[in-house]
């Protein structure tokens, strides 16, 4: 009967042990996950963050140089040219016009 005893005594020990450890490795992976839980709210919240700024002010226009100067008013002759002939109407040259003015 010691024996039988001693070999009682051998199995809770082992298996206490083997819950203790389970527990252990339980909490582990569940504070693991809290942790990657909270960075990617922290990442979430960054990115709705960045989504709601103002969006970034518009470039200004490139400057004008003589050359493209000289080509508009060109185009504005020939626009001019075509009008007199009777080729555009006024409405169309107002908004060609207005198209090569900007």
């Amino acid at each position: 009967m010691p024996g039988l005893l001693r070999g009682v005594a051998r199995t809770a020990v082992v298996a206490g042990t083997a819950t203790a450890v389970s527990n252990r490795v339980s909490r582990r992976q569940a504070g693991r996950w809290a942790q990657q839980d909270y960075a990617q709210q922290e990442q979430y919240a960054r990115q709705e963050q960045y989504a709601q700024q103002a969006p970034p002010p518009a470039a200004p226009p490139p400057a004008t140089t003589d050359d493209d100067m000289s080509r508009k008013i060109d185009q504005l002759k020939q626009l001019g040219d075509l009008k007199a002939q009777g080729v555009l109407t006024d409405e169309e040259f107002a908004e060609q016009k207005r198209r090569l003015l900007g």
